[in-house]
Formats: structure tokens, sequence, C-alpha cells
């Protein structure tokens, strides 16, 4: 399998999420947009014409939007954490950290595209959460930080839902002149 066609793993908000997108990329934002540049492009010279050059380019980035979107939905495989039973860490899990000085830290493992570092949302495939995949309850992990190098121990494994925030879209048709 070619990197292109690599699997995308997503939790079922996260995939939601991207739906929701292109969806709205779709039905509300490109049907507004094209409408502008309609108008725009009738008012004759489009040389100077700031709002069909404007539209225009907007329109492509939506296309290339979909196209991504698209994309990772066609290689999309939903793992839903709430259905994994498992003692090990897996994709989905959302571990329990204690250091040394017993400071607790609480992560959630999820796909590339939910990263969300205010959450402690990190990658399966980011160093912290490769280095977790695999272990037990009670196992010691070595992670880099800022700090240099710590040792912690996973002192909880648990299964649940992780939520992702719901994709809110802002039309961009009111940055036109018209």
């Amino acid at each position: 399998m070619g990197k292109k066609e690599m699997k995308k793993y997503f939790t079922p908000l996260g995939f939601k999420r991207y739906q929701d997108e292109a969806e709205w990329l779709i039905k509300l934002e490109r049907p507004a947009v094209t409408k502008v540049v309609s108008w725009a492009a009738s008012l004759g010279d489009r040389s100077e014409n700031a709002d069909y050059l404007y539209g225009k380019k907007r329109l492509r980035e939506i296309d290339k939007r979909i196209n991504f979107l698209n994309g990772r939905m066609d290689r999309a495989e939903i793992i839903d954490p709430e259905k994994t039973k498992s003692s090990k860490i897996l994709f989905g899990a959302t571990v329990t950290l204690q250091d040394e000085d017993e400071n607790i830290k609480v992560i959630s493992i999820v796909g590339t595209d939910e990263v969300d570092t205010k959450m402690n949302y990190l990658s399966w495939k980011s160093p912290i959460g490769h280095s977790l995949l695999g272990k037990e309850l009670n196992d010691n992990v070595a992670i880099q930080t800022p700090n240099g190098q710590r040792e912690f121990e996973i002192i909880k494994i648990e299964y649940k839902r992780i939520v992702i925030e719901e994709f809110k879209g802002e039309s961009s048709v009111s940055g036109f002149t018209r």
C-alpha cells in the first residue's frame, strides 16, 4: 500500500467533523461563493474585479479542501474507543500517567487529524503516542519532554468516548464587497 493509500484512523466524532465540514463546503459555502463569482462576472471587466478574482481563488481553495477531506474519508478506518476491550494501550485509549514526582498527566491517543494539545489528544504516530502503544497497566515508559527524558508509570487505561470539537463553518462570502 503506497503512502497515499494508507488508512487514516479516526474516532467517530473526528470522522463526523470531517463529514460536517465537507457537507458545509459542498452545500453552503461553494454555492454561495459561486453566486458571488457569477454576479461579479456579470459586471464585465474581470481583470480588476476584486470580487471575481477573490471568488475564483476562494473556489479553488474550497475545491482543494473538499478533495483533501474526501481523500481522508475514503481511506478512513473509524475506531470507536467505547467498543475497544483491551488491557493494552491501543488507538483511542485514554491513558493516565504518573511521573516520579507523582504528577498526573492524562492523554488520549487519536488520529493524526484529531490532535488537540489543549485537550491532551496526541496522535498515535507522535513520539509519545507511539511509545505508549502496546503498553499495559503499571508499565513504565520513558517519554522525551521539553525538560529532558522522564519516566512515567501507566496508572490507568480507559476506552471511553473522545470528544472532538464540532465543525463550525464561517462563510467567506461576507468578505466580498457585494
